[in-house]
């Protein structure tokens, strides 16, 4: 099979009407304030509007949701019929999200969109369904459950196949699904897939799902953003809660999101704040869907102040207004580095991370410096203000320890009572379950 045919680098065009969309499209993107195309749009949407296949390099926050988006809701105008795409994304924020776009481009149609994954009510899902919307976008896992269980339900009549941020979905084990997933949808359909990297994996499924695919790239190099000053803060291993807070203190007028590598230091990290009166809100894998998007809107909306997370944020969330990153864990993996601090310094927006580097992350701070190509600089601390505030910070990681120890003792008698009858192999995220697996534990004693 031939390779992907290279799409011309163009200037990005003055207008979204020269790129050749219809009138209903572009009422929609003047209410929702897109003045101009961003380059993956430029690029993309010429060959997508002639029913080319698309494979798009773009990072998060491009504008390459409305790239796919637009060509699908153009060809839905001219053939509205019953169900007509299936969009696959890696988490359930990234999905309700991508939903929210098409519904927003969609709004002059009355295009209807389901979202389809887990952690919600699998019933909802089925009567969602069977209302026939125009959009799925479905995490893998829950689609294939439907698939096999949900008694009329099929994917034979879709015209549009988008994969959204496919190294990620390659990364969290969902070949095998996909794959499920290719062998019951029509032969002659169109395919999108989007990825923020092109890995071998992710040119397998290329070659396995896409026909004569136009490649469109942008930001091909791994950066940061010019307008993001990086920098780190050295500490003991049994120092970094306290210099948590220290530096939650000092910066109390910003919104800040703190990434952790598992989920429990994002709840216990959480709770410590909260006990200590900064409005901290937690984001991770185990919490229910209505409990994460609750805290993504309180987050969005101001009503928190503090989002510790895990890296189910750190990609394809748009959350616009983070003014500081911290990693309280540094990322053992370059990229994930970058997906992380991309959340501030957003659209020519200033920015701020900080690092937190231990003794046992001096070699992944190389790596990193060696992969942004640039130092980070020295945070300021004040040493008197920390041993302040040691004991406070000791007392709340006790109530917090407690405090979880009592949810976990209440989620086990929850569970019993349950008996797991709720079901779907996708209701967890799989990206903290794989995280949590492969940590280290000693590493861990030293911040409790």
């Amino acid at each position: 099979m031939a390779g992907p045919e290279e799409a011309t680098t163009s200037t990005p065009s003055s207008s979204f009407k020269s790129l050749g969309l219809i009138d209903p499209l572009l009422q929609a993107l003047e209410q929702m304030q897109f003045k101009t195309p961003t380059e993956i749009q430029t690029q993309a949407l010429p060959h997508a509007l002639e029913g080319r296949d698309i494979i798009g390099v773009a990072s998060t926050g491009s504008g390459k949701t409305a790239a796919f988006a637009l060509p699908i809701l153009q060809k839905l105008w001219d053939d509205p019929k019953g169900l007509f795409a299936c969009v696959l994304a890696p988490t359930r924020e990234l999905a309700y999200q991508i939903s929210q776009q098409f519904e927003a481009l969609g709004s002059t149609m009355g295009v209807r969109c389901a979202v389809i994954v887990g952690g919600t009510d699998i019933m909802a899902q089925k009567v969602a369904l069977a209302k026939r919307p125009h959009i799925i976008v479905a995490t893998p896992g829950r689609l294939d459950d439907h698939l096999e269980k949900t008694k009329g339900f099929n994917l034979r009549g879709i015209k549009f196949l988008v994969l959204d941020e496919a190294d990620r979905l390659l990364d969290m084990d969902f070949g095998p699904v996909i794959d499920k997933i290719l062998k019951v949808i029509p032969k002659e359909r169109t395919t999108y897939l989007f990825s923020a990297t092109m890995t071998t994996k992710v040119a397998k499924l290329q070659r396995a799902s896409l026909s004569n695919p136009v490649r469109v790239e942008v930001n091909t190099k791994y950066q940061t953003v010019d307008t993001l000053l990086q920098y780190y803060l050295l500490m003991p291993l049994k120092e970094k809660d306290t210099m948590l807070v220290y530096l939650a203190n000092t910066l109390a007028q910003n919104s800040i999101m703190i990434f952790t590598r598992t989920v429990n230091d994002a709840s216990r990290l959480s709770i410590i704040l909260r006990t200590l009166g900064f409005p901290a809100v937690p984001l991770h894998g185990q919490l229910s869907q209505s409990q994460r998007l609750g805290a993504l809107a309180k987050f969005k909306s101001g009503g928190r102040k503090v989002l510790v997370a895990t890296d189910v944020a750190s990609r394809g969330l748009d959350i616009p207004s983070v003014d500081i990153v911290i990693n309280f864990d540094i990322p053992t993996h370059s990229k994930d580095y970058i997906h992380r601090v991309g959340r501030t310094a957003r659209a020519g927006r200033a920015g701020k991370s900080i690092t937190f580097v231990t003794q046992y992350d001096v070699e992944f701070v190389m790596r990193i410096e060696k992969v942004i190509g640039k130092k980070m600089e020295l945070w300021p601390s004040d040493e008197e203000e920390v041993s302040l505030l040691r004991e406070r910070v000791q007392e709340a990681a006790r109530v917090a320890a407690a405090e979880m120890r009592d949810q976990a003792r209440a989620g086990h008698g929850k569970k019993r009572r349950r008996g797991g009858e709720e079901g779907g192999r996708d209701d967890r995220d799989r990206d903290d379950d794989v995280v949590e697996a492969g940590m280290p534990m000693k590493r861990k004693k030293g911040s409790r």
